[in-house]
């Protein structure tokens, strides 16, 4: 009998061993990046919620002043940086900018024209992990799907 030249401390891993063992690291790996995906999802989520009450809390404020909504064109969807002149300095320090990307914007619609005043609007944006119940008419041309309104 031929007697093995390596002590048996030596001895490696086999393949079944080593493969199972990478399996598990890959299977652990995909879990964690799927778990960390959707955590950053729900982050920025919660942001945009956050940054339109800003927008909204502001434009209450304005109304309380004013009488009315700002309008920013024809009643139509614009972007709400376009309320910076209106809003900024008085009642926010700066419209706030999407969490994800300088493309994917807040829209801003000014509704219920009464008599050359606006009594009513709609913010809108985009939510990445949910669909959103509380909503006003979305900015559907723009893919978003979460509206706040005038109370």
């Amino acid at each position: 009998m031929k007697k093995n030249s390596q002590p048996a401390h030596w001895r490696g891993f086999t393949l079944v061993e080593v493969l199972v063992t990478a399996t598990i690291i890959s299977v652990l790996t995909a879990i964690g990046i799927v778990s960390y995906t959707n955590i950053n999802k729900r982050s920025r989520d919660t942001k945009r919620k956050s940054d339109m009450e800003q927008i909204r809390s502001a434009l209450e404020m304005y109304r309380s002043d004013n009488g009315g909504y700002p309008n920013t064109g024809s009643g139509s969807w614009t972007d709400a940086s376009n309320l910076s002149a209106t809003l900024v300095s008085s009642y926010m320090a700066a419209i706030p900018s999407d969490p994800k990307s300088t493309t994917q914007v807040y829209r801003y619609q000014a509704t219920n024209l009464v008599s050359g005043n606006y009594y009513g609007y709609c913010v809108s944006s985009l939510i990445e992990t949910e669909n959103p119940t509380d909503t006003c008419t979305p900015d559907t041309v723009n893919s978003h799907n979460y509206g706040l309104k005038s109370p």
